[in-house]
């Protein structure tokens, strides 16, 4: 798939260990589906890749000098709240302007990062099934809409439904090989 970057035969990229988020040039309706597949698997493969880990564990940062994987599970479901909300405001008004957040701020207050997990893969799993119903009603044209982004500018939701897919798997990666780099 185009968008699903390879890894080379050089160390894994640590930070990103899917590449960065590069969009098709031209985005598919098969393209959309399956990137709205992504966001329905995501709670349960997050869950799955959480499972049986001890606090200790929880708190080893995937990469030196990045978070936790306690806090890597809060962010999911902050990032996907925020993102589902922009969705429903181009959804229902004319290139509003939304509110960016600081998402590293974000991961540093109490709740991301010692509070139990379960809260937020619950979050994660209900937001995705509002999301993905909203996902899957919506028209070729609707994916067309936009919303403004203070620093990034004008934005479709097509763009933004391939970068949640990228956001799903970039996360997942995280969790999967830390556990695989120790032997968890």
């Amino acid at each position: 798939m185009q968008n699903r970057d390879m890894q080379t035969a050089e160390a894994p990229d640590l930070r990103y260990p899917v590449g960065r988020y590069r969009p098709p040039e031209t985005i598919t309706e098969a393209q959309r589906r399956e990137w709205i597949e992504t966001l329905a698997s995501a709670p349960a493969k997050f869950r799955m890749a959480v499972a049986g880990l001890r606090a200790e564990q929880l708190d080893t940062p995937y990469r030196p000098g990045g978070w936790t994987i306690r806090q890597v599970i809060h962010h999911v479901p902050d990032s996907h709240m925020n993102s589902y909300m922009r969705f429903r405001l181009a959804l229902t008004e004319d290139e509003p302007t939304i509110k960016p957040y600081h998402e590293n701020l974000w991961a540093e207050l109490p709740d991301a990062k010692s509070s139990p997990i379960e809260p937020s893969l619950e979050l994660l799993a209900a937001l995705h099934d509002r999301w993905v119903t909203l996902l899957r009603a919506m028209t070729a044209e609707q994916f067309q809409r936009k919303f403004r982004h203070p620093e990034i500018g004008l934005i479709n939701l097509e763009w933004t439904l391939g970068l949640y897919d990228w956001h799903c798997r970039h996360h997942l990666a995280h969790i999967e090989n830390l556990k695989a780099r120790m032997g968890w």
